[in-house]
């Protein structure tokens, strides 16, 4: 913690000016431009693993794999997270691979094997981490960088994280903290569904509380403030993952996520992933009109025809769907409005909704589904989650990269 600190000076002042400045573009350098500006010693002459995708690019777009060698870096391994080494896989097991580029091998952290074994790191001395997250919980990039970094400790190979910003931002937290009992690779220690983080900090808290050994270096972005958004930091939109498609899906995730669950469609198979809602039974009209009240959200009804969807609903169909757009940032709430919905169908649709209550349960840290079953209404539901959100606030203080906002 104390190296991330002492680099922080240069950096508090862009962050205060960025927090300020949320009218205009930004300008943010994620970490790997820090990294080869004036952090270069932390991998010079050493032999460097990398673990990214497609997201892990500069300022201009450009790839890390090319930024590393054009600075003379010696790579010697590609680790990839879920969805590849390219990022446009959506399968369950995901096999090793070469880059075609480099001729470098590319060991799959997704499928039977989720962290790096001894002999995938034997020619690195030093492991870089550059993932995208998306500022939810149930997303598995911290999670291949917490098993990363303790498969790393254990062979005694240095790991250095290269931060991100949390495209939905850094100062607003919602949803339920997840039970200890409820974590998983969705989630592997209790957080808030939208967490408010970033990547560097989230395992900062990570190594912390699941008590993680090994050396870690955590590179902080320079110009990135809690209240800003992707859109605000001047910096290229790559999808981290197929179904992320932009950041308003990312707006929605936190919410929507959780009728993956469900016997409806979030819109795989479509260029709107996570901004609609869908199935053959719906009444897509009725629906947005009885949560027209959200707050921060326009509902419209829709239609969507997914093709080839991953989650296997409704290939080839089309399906009416309530479509979201975010129009107040400051107040809209995609877990509550999620709850809202939940509530909504299963009344409405008793005998047509389905359910996987435990895959919902992961997807969202608590029982939500019981909770409703008991008749609490969203309203309650939603208000039991604020004084954990506070503590969860306060836990946080110590392991975040970038001012609280006043």
């Amino acid at each position: 913690g104390a190296r991330v600190r002492q680099r922080l000076s240069p950096l508090v002042l862009g962050v205060l000016v960025a927090g300020c400045a949320a009218t205009r573009p930004a300008t943010v350098e994620p970490a790997i431009d820090v990294l080869l500006t004036d952090s270069l010693h932390l991998v010079s002459g050493r032999r460097v693993g990398l673990l990214t995708n497609r997201a892990g690019v500069d300022a201009d777009g450009v790839d890390d794999v090319t930024r590393l060698q054009q600075a003379g870096v010696t790579l010697t391994a590609l680790f990839s997270p879920e969805h590849g080494f390219r990022g446009l896989l959506d399968q369950e097991n995901i096999g090793n691979s070469v880059d075609s580029a480099t001729g470098l091998p590319i060991y799959s952290l997704y499928g039977e094997q989720r962290a790096p074994t001894a002999a995938m790191l034997a020619n690195v001395d030093v492991l870089l981490v550059d993932l995208q997250d998306i500022g939810a919980r149930p997303y598995g990039y911290l999670s291949t960088a917490l098993l990363a970094l303790a498969a790393a400790g254990s062979t005694g190979v240095a790991v250095v994280v290269l931060d991100r910003p949390n495209p939905i931002g850094g100062a607003i937290m919602q949803g339920p903290v997840a039970d200890t009992a409820l974590t998983s690779y969705n989630g592997m220690f209790p957080m808030p569904q939208r967490h408010g983080m970033t990547i560097g900090e989230l395992v900062l808290m990570g190594r912390a509380l699941l008590g993680i050994q090994g050396a870690l270096t955590v590179v902080p972005m320079r110009g990135w403030g809690r209240a800003l958004w992707f859109d605000q930091t001047g910096l290229p939109w790559v999808p981290p993952s197929p179904n992320m498609p932009s950041l308003e899906s990312a707006s929605h995730y936190p919410g929507l996520v959780l009728f993956e669950a469900t016997n409806l469609s979030v819109g795989r198979g479509t260029p709107i992933a996570f901004q609609v809602l869908g199935a053959p039974w719906l009444d897509a009209q009725a629906l947005a009109a009885r949560l027209q009240d959200e707050p921060g959200v326009r509902l419209r009804d829709t239609s969507i025809t997914p093709r080839e969807p991953t989650d296997g609903k409704y290939p080839g169909q089309t399906i009416p769907a309530v479509r979201l757009h975010v129009t107040d940032r400051a107040r809209y709430d995609p877990v509550r409005l999620a709850v809202r919905m939940l509530a909504d169908l299963s009344a409405t649709y008793a005998d047509t909704l389905r359910i996987r209550q435990e895959r919902m349960a992961h997807l969202v840290g608590v029982d939500l589904w019981g909770d409703l079953g008991k008749g609490r209404t969203a309203g309650e539901i939603v208000g039991s989650w604020a004084a954990p959100i506070k503590r969860f606030r306060a836990a946080r203080r110590s392991y975040l990269l970038y001012p609280e906002l006043p």
